[in-house]
């Protein structure tokens, strides 16, 4: 074992080396407050050190100092008044979801009413809006109503703390009397236009509410009982669009334009429409974190495949989390974003190197063991989180990860080239291979998760997550210590 290797790796892989003192500046934010002209002050002087001495502890600083800035600067803020009596006029955000009692929706709060001087006040607060039975909300519409908005109460306190980062306000439950005006609705969002493109395929009800998931992001018709059976099956990120949807869409589209480079400048074209299918899906399911980190991750592949040049995994997706958490702090704490870069970074660090030392001459069984060894390190890398977070460990989803993420590669990919061409006569088509296709995921979970010790059900506390997590980490560095990464370079 040679540090020296270690190092020559990390020279490589310099967003690496940024992104560990940003993300610790970010995580003692939330712990201790400093004034902010101090940190501008350390922001200054230490940035003056870094250029005049090339001073390595000195860029540290410097980005510990950003990092504990933008959290400060980026913490959520209420703007609203939270269990006080008064009028409110919000947006519903999304489709809303229909319970026994009640539907629940989130909503965008615009304005409010100041009760004591009657003067209205702008807002740009996010709630968990609750309605009774007999209050129908709409996708988009926009509502004057009266009520009082309540922090969050009950369930673990990690679920509130996601919630407050998210920017949530707290909780409204409205009845029919609450309800004083319905306005018109805004223009739709190319997300709600997505999903409404999916409700026109001819389906079966469940299949279609697993299509909207896994293609969209939009999981209000999926039943208890079959969320259930794909969370201890070990299948549950399948119905939550994330890097794995995104790649393959990736993969598709280039794979499906692989001919343009035999037209004059076709190589750019291709590599400009591979780009922008990548966005067009990550916009028609609402941008979540994971799919926006995963189209980062693709857009600087695709670039580095127009241009040749050599790509860094571990790099990239340095990069995608950086800029992220630049953009929005609060997203070190959301359990998506946490969950897509464990998989991705335990894919990189151990996935790959598993499929290339487990090459064989078929070209059939080699995809078969990387789908197999791609999906074990993906499992491996987020079941800690998982099991502290909800308690379950699933064994069974081991072996069938690989047949559910082929399956849910058609499944995807269907329902995302419906969403951007919905040609009415090809909708049988479309409707009959994603339909099949879901409907096959949905026997593989429910098969799944009746099996005897298919799932393990085990807690893991706080530090002994933070153990497990520390020695995936000291592993990592060990092999990279051993031996040089091979680099691959990727010709247009």
């Amino acid at each position: 074992m040679k540090i020296a290797c270690l190092f020559a790796r990390l020279d490589r892989m310099p967003m690496v080396k940024l992104l560990a003192p940003f993300v610790a500046g970010i995580a003692l934010a939330a712990h201790y407050e400093l004034p902010l002209w101090f940190l501008a002050g350390a922001f200054v002087v230490t940035g003056v050190v870094a250029l005049l001495l090339r001073s390595g502890a000195a860029a540290a600083t410097l980005l510990l100092t950003a990092g504990f800035a933008a959290a400060q600067l980026r913490a959520p803020e209420i703007t609203v008044p939270r269990e006080t009596y008064t009028l409110y006029e919000m947006v519903i955000e999304g489709f809303p979801v229909e319970r026994e009692r009640y539907s629940v929706a989130d909503a965008a709060v615009t304005a409010w009413r100041n009760p004591s001087t009657g003067h209205w006040s702008a807002s740009d607060a996010r709630i968990r809006l609750y309605a009774d039975s007999l209050t129908e909300l709409r996708a988009g519409e926009r509502i004057r109503c009266q009520g009082r908005i309540r922090p969050f109460r009950g369930g673990a306190e990690s679920y509130r703390l996601l919630m407050e980062r998210r920017g949530y306000a707290g909780t409204l439950w409205i009845g029919e009397r609450q309800l004083l005006e319905r306005l018109e609705p805004r223009s739709a969002t190319f997300h709600q236009r997505a999903v409404e493109r999916l409700d026109r395929l001819p389906m079966n009800p469940e299949a279609r509410a697993v299509v909207e998931a896994m293609t969209a992001g939009e999981r209000r018709n999926i039943s208890p009982e079959l969320r259930t059976a794909y969370s201890c099956s070990g299948m549950s990120h399948l119905l939550a669009v994330s890097g794995l949807h995104t790649g393959i869409v990736f993969v598709v589209v280039n794979v499906l334009l692989w001919w343009l480079p035999l037209l004059r400048r076709g190589h750019l074209l291709k590599n400009l429409f591979a780009a922008a299918a990548v966005w067009l899906f990550v916009a028609a399911a609402g941008f979540p974190p994971s799919a926006v980190r995963a189209a980062v991750m693709c857009t600087f592949l695709q670039t580095a495949l127009a241009s040749a040049s050599e790509y860094v995994g571990m790099n990239s997706l340095a990069a995608a989390a950086f800029g992220m958490l630049l953009w929005n702090p609060n997203w070190i704490g959301d359990l998506s974003f946490q969950l897509s870069f464990l998989a991705v970074a335990g894919i990189l660090a151990w996935g790959v190197p598993l499929c290339r030392r487990c090459r064989t001459r078929h070209k059939w069984l080699n995809s078969v063991i990387d789908a197999y060894l791609i999906g074990l390190t993906a499992t491996l890398a987020t079941a800690p989180l998982v099991s502290h977070t909800f308690g379950l460990i699933p064994l069974a989803g081991l072996l069938v990860n690989p047949v559910a993420i082929a399956l849910a590669g058609v499944a995807v990919f269907g329902g995302a080239l419906w969403m951007l061409a919905p040609i009415a006569p090809l909708a049988p088509l479309f409707g009959w291979v994603t339909g099949k296709a879901a409907e096959a995921i949905n026997l593989l979970a429910r098969f799944t998760a009746a099996l005897p010790g298919g799932a393990a059900d085990y807690t893991l506390g706080s530090t002994s997550t933070g153990l497990l997590y520390l020695l995936f980490l000291l592993a990592t560095l060990a092999i990279w210590c051993r031996k040089a990464e091979k680099s691959l370079s990727l010709s247009a």
